[in-house]
């Protein structure tokens, strides 16, 4: 009888233990909670956090347009202590084709945040992000609608319109050339803006443009720029990604045989000046610097910190300093070109020109000079 009381006595002393540690350890929990630890939760879950992109056919080392891209995610991945592969990475695409593999790759490995890196990959882009609508996705230099994707786009057009300032005052000859990628509604934008640009300073200017139909054939770049400075034309701005590294290579083959010769190139997306060193010369009069690093590295911050701005148009401009001229050539863009510069910047930022981003609306622009 009396094993049976000190058994029964046990049992409910030992079930009463079992109360007491749980309510203690839930205790513990909410003292961990209201003490701040819930922030270490959040720290691991940016931890866990990770990005990727998709190029376009320019590839990474476009020097131009993805690799700003690259550069971008490189740089918050590094200031996070991650390394490629392991929190970010890229996926490459060499045809159209490559776009819906690529992406689908990365949504595999489980990639939070997914860019498109240009407008080509709007359509596979827009795609995916209905399909998949628990993976963030950004494009950049177009717009999507979905509430898990964000579109980042860039006002080209202004920064065109101020290098196309400075090639008016550069030109000897008053021929200018444009090279384009592809022949679309956002490359028109910047040759829009460049040849208002250059007609504001002198309306006689002449401009050719011509299009090479392709972001990464860096040999026909290489053709059209051959043809442009043997009928005097003395710059040419480029926005045509990995094509335009054929323009710089021929204006330096041309400035490495005839040294006296003054031939320019203006560079996009990327400060280039790197691209048009040859010897003791720069063939690189400027570049028209679009941020999309800082975009790129913005957005992923915001995501990673649990503010992914899903279902928004960005837009980055001179307000942002996300539009720039580049100034790294001192002996070519005198002070006179950078004054030059600065003075139709401020005319813009005042509203007091309206630069064009279309076809039509460049032909009512120069109408009216």
């Amino acid at each position: 009888m009396k094993n049976r009381k000190f058994i029964l006595l046990f049992a409910l002393l030992l079930g009463l233990s079992v109360v007491l540690a749980a309510c203690g350890s839930g205790s513990d929990k909410e003292e961990k909670e209201s003490s701040g630890d819930s922030g270490s939760s959040k720290e691991a879950a940016n931890e866990d956090f990770s990005a990727a992109m998709v190029t376009d056919i320019g590839g990474v080392d476009d020097k131009s347009f993805n690799q700003s891209a690259w550069e971008g995610l490189q740089e918050w991945g590094k200031e996070n202590g991650l390394e490629k592969g392991n929190g970010f990475d890229y996926a490459q695409s060499n045809e159209k084709a490559d776009y819906i593999p690529n992406l689908n790759r990365l949504i595999r490995d489980e990639y939070d945040l997914i860019f498109g890196i240009g407008f080509e990959l709007k359509e596979d882009l827009q795609k995916v992000a209905k399909q998949y609508p628990d993976t963030h996705f950004a494009i950049v230099d177009d717009t999507i609608e979905a509430d898990n994707a964000v579109s980042i786009t860039f006002k080209e057009h202004i920064g065109s319109f101020l290098v196309g300032v400075a090639a008016a005052q550069k030109t000897e000859t008053n021929k200018l050339g444009f090279v384009g990628g592809v022949d679309s509604p956002l490359i028109n934008k910047f040759e829009s803006g460049f040849i208002a640009g250059a007609k504001s300073v002198n309306p006689d200017i002449e401009v050719e443009v011509e299009y090479a139909e392709s972001f990464g054939d860096p040999a026909k770049g290489k053709i059209i720029a051959s043809n442009m400075y043997n009928n005097g034309i003395d710059i040419i701005y480029h926005a045509s990604g990995g094509t335009g590294n054929g323009v710089f290579n021929e204006a330096k083959d041309i400035k490495q045989n005839d040294p006296e010769r003054k031939i320019w190139v203006i560079g996009v997306d990327r400060d280039q000046h790197e691209e048009g060193q040859i010897g003791d010369h720069n063939v690189t009069l400027t570049s028209m610097v679009k941020r999309v690093d800082v975009a790129v590295k913005n957005v992923t911050e915001q995501a990673m910190n649990g503010e992914f701005p899903g279902g928004e148009k960005l837009e980055f401009g001179l307000e942002e300093d996300a539009i720039n001229v580049a100034t790294t050539n001192e002996d070519a863009m005198t002070k006179e070109i950078v004054d030059s510069v600065n003075e139709w910047k401020e005319k813009i930022l005042n509203g007091d020109v309206e630069v064009p981003q279309t076809h039509e609306e460049l032909k009512g622009f120069i109408d009216s000079l």
